[in-house]
């Protein structure tokens, strides 16, 4: 079984980080690696909602990282409350006590979860893509690699939470 989880942590890694390298857009890389490696079927809804939190949000870097945002909408697939429950805020508790674990792993990782700061932290500097030569100067210093690996790894991350999260819920329903 402890097998088992090795291989899909490191599938969610290697998937997202892949995605990253050949697709760009870091919210989608990581959800996509997620649920590839927990072999769901992609909800296309799900997916394109991920579409506009690239480079912390709209390609701004003044948002979180991406990465982050697709491994919280990770964990609100599996855990999040439902359309039916969205008058009862103790239903969303869960999901926010796993999304801040996730926040705070990646936080304690990475020293901060903001896209442009950690493109400092990455590369020396902030990156403006949607200038061509920001575009190219990103390109030059290795950026789309820096970014796959904190891709890969923090689906990695996600998926290790909603991995014990399932199995707590599977003990609590065996008593």
């Amino acid at each position: 079984m402890a097998h088992k989880r090795v291989d899909t942590l490191q599938k969610a890694h290697d998937y997202a980080k892949r995605h990253e390298l050949e697709s760009g857009g870091c919210a989608q890389c990581c959800l996509a690696g997620i649920f590839e490696a927990l072999g769901v079927e992609n909800d296309e809804g799900v997916f394109m909602a991920a579409t506009g939190l690239a480079d912390g949000v709209g390609l701004t870097g003044d948002g979180h990282c991406g990465a982050l945002s697709g491994g919280v909408m990770a964990i609100g697939y599996f855990f999040g409350r439902s359309k039916k429950d969205f008058g009862n805020m103790k239903k969303q508790l869960k999901a926010c006590i796993l999304a801040k674990s996730l926040h705070d792993a990646f936080a304690e990782k990475y020293g901060t979860c903001r896209c442009a700061d950690l493109q400092e932290k990455l590369a020396g500097r902030f990156f403006n893509l949607y200038d061509p030569e920001e575009m190219e100067a990103a390109l030059e210093a290795g950026m789309p690699e820096k970014c796959s690996d904190v891709v890969g790894e923090t689906a990695q991350m996600a998926a290790h939470i909603i991995l014990a999260e399932k199995d707590r819920e599977a003990e609590k329903s065996k008593d």
